[in-house]
């Protein structure tokens, strides 16, 4: 009973934490957020908000 529980809470802590990584890495932008984005050749463009 107590590993199904601990196996729970660990289940959705991880969805969670997933969940609030790609929120914020969505308001960063396409290309702010990429891994690649020093060795990136595609021009990203800035959100006219941004300007």
């Amino acid at each position: 009973m107590f590993a199904s529980i601990v196996i729970g809470i660990v289940v959705f802590g991880y969805a969670a934490w997933a969940v609030v990584k790609f929120i914020n890495k969505s308001k960063k932008g396409k290309c702010a957020a990429c891994e690649l984005k020093k060795n990136c050749s595609s021009q990203c463009e800035i959100p006219p908000q941004f300007k």
